[in-house]
């Protein structure tokens, strides 16, 4: 469980730092529904930028912002639902949009619902401790977001490889950006910096998002929310969900799965990862290019025993589509295959591990012959805007893109794709995958035997009390706007 007990000395410096610095911190009830939000705030909002470095700007970590870079309020949940002469199936698969929070990710979520339980219970004191967030990219880009506009230090870490966008924009806003060797596959090498701080450093705090249940929780929460309601606006009578499909990354957003499961008992939960590296289904290893979705290890806050699927994806159709979705001649080849100008206009809001969700979608739905009855829900984690640097690099390396490229491109990559590389999971299957996270968090990191077996053996109860406490968190964070007497 997430340890809420108080330490009252350290947490009335934290609330008295907060009046200073005129901190309202957004309940959980909030963000899954911002109607809740005082009016006093949304009034505010109106004058400050969806990037802007403030505290206001906590009351945008949810999935309903209004699409716009400027004075936007909140809507309805942002998703994009992708068609048949596009995607090549006839199930119907529908994702989340990540480009309207702030920072343009999804990730704003996890790092408050990792920092914020820490705040308000006084364990983390922003007035001398500095939060560290190991990341394979966007991760630490909200860490050191969250972490600024709740007036605490932060230290980046990530993999030297990561997009050049990354670390000119955190250059801007955390207080220190180490890079570590290597590049998406590299999370040990984050995880041995990371020890390094510990030992060198008495004031540094370690949100770890492969291990923090704040991050399950908060898609849990917030994001599985954020699916149910996309599902009561779609659904129609004889429809049916038949499942949710993310990247591993830290596999914090795989929460939503596990609350939609318990709304929708017999959709499935399919993980995706890098056939160049393909730790869940091989117990392989290797590198890819597949930004920010980390690997060679299982996460801590993998509830492995409620997933169905593992499927492995190409990075080569990747990082083609991406030129496909971006490029002028790509658009345009799309448009004469039938996919709509509304479509098109939309592709952009995909970054690279979006497509990466697109893909393992359109080969689950293939797995189980979807019907044009069948709902698939992903998340589209960031936008192309983080990424601008690859399509240069591309066209560095392979020439002008071309209507020919297109064509090779959409047919190959995408139409082309199969059933191959994937694994429905039985019971022993899961265990295997479970048992991998022995090595990396008993033996490597220092976590308690029992509490793994615990995961496995006392499974639904141990991830049951985990998101039991959701109700607890927001108590304290509305104890804690009390004290500071800013409403």
């Amino acid at each position: 469980m997430i340890d809420l007990s108080i330490n009252e000395k350290q947490l009335d410096k934290v609330v008295e730092r907060a009046r200073k610095r005129n901190i309202i911190i957004p309940t959980f009830a909030q963000q899954k529904n911002p109607e809740l939000i005082p009016d006093i705030i949304k009034e505010r909002l109106k004058d400050i930028g969806l990037w802007d470095i403030n505290s206001y700007n906590l009351f945008r970590i949810t999935w309903k912002n209004e699409p716009r870079k400027q004075g936007g309020l909140y809507g309805g949940v942002n998703f994009i639902e992708l068609p048949e002469e596009l995607t090549g199936v006839k199930a119907r698969i529908i994702g989340l949009v990540g480009k309207w929070f702030p920072t343009g990710a999804h990730k704003v979520g996890a790092t408050f619902g990792c920092l914020v339980p820490r705040l308000v219970t006084g364990q983390f004191d922003p007035t001398y401790q500095k939060a560290v967030w190991p990341s394979t990219g966007n991760y630490c880009r909200g860490g050191a977001y969250d972490a600024e506009l709740l007036a605490c230090e932060s230290i980046a870490i990530l993999p030297e490889g990561m997009s050049q966008e990354r670390f000119d924009w955190l250059s801007q806003v955390a207080g220190e950006v180490i890079s570590t060797p290597g590049s998406e596959s590299n999370v040990k090498e984050i995880f041995d910096k990371c020890w390094e701080l510990r030992e060198t450093r008495d004031n540094v705090v370690i949100f770890n998002q492969f291990e923090e249940f704040g991050n399950h929780l908060w898609h849990y929460e917030v994001t599985g929310h954020a699916m149910e309601e996309v599902l009561e606006e779609v659904m129609g009578p004889g429809d049916n969900y038949s499942g949710v499909v993310l990247t591993s990354g830290s596999s914090g957003t795989l929460g939503c799965g596990d609350y939609l499961k318990e709304l929708y008992p017999q959709s499935k939960i399919a993980v995706g990862e890098a056939l160049q590296c393909p730790t869940l289904l091989n117990n392989g290893f290797g590198a890819h290019r597949i930004e920010g979705i980390g690997d060679k290890h299982v996460p801590w806050i993998h509830n492995v025993r409620n997933t169905d699927m593992i499927i492995a994806i190409d990075d080569n159709n990747t990082m083609n589509l991406i030129r496909l979705f971006n490029e002028p001649a790509g658009q345009e080849y799309l448009k004469e295959q039938g996919v709509s100008a509304k479509i098109i206009e939309k592709l952009p809001l995909l970054g690279i591990s979006s497509i990466a969700n697109v893909i393992s979608a359109i080969k689950f739905a293939k797995y189980y012959e979807l019907t044009e009855r069948d709902i698939v829900l992903t998340v589209f984690t960031d936008s192309m805007e983080l990424y601008q640097s690859r399509l240069r690099e591309l066209e560095e390396e392979h020439g002008p893109y071309e209507k020919i490229d297109a064509a090779v491109d959409f047919h190959r990559h995408l139409l082309a794709l199969t059933i191959d590389n994937m694994r429905e999971l039985d019971y022993y299957d899961r265990k295997r995958i479970h048992n991998l996270k022995y090595y990396t968090w008993i033996e490597q990191q220092g976590k308690d035997l029992e509490e793994l077996n615990a995961q496995w053996y006392d499974y639904p109860a141990y991830w049951e009390e985990i998101h039991n406490q959701v109700a607890e968190i927001d108590k304290l964070i509305e104890d804690f706007n009390r004290r500071t007497g800013l409403l």
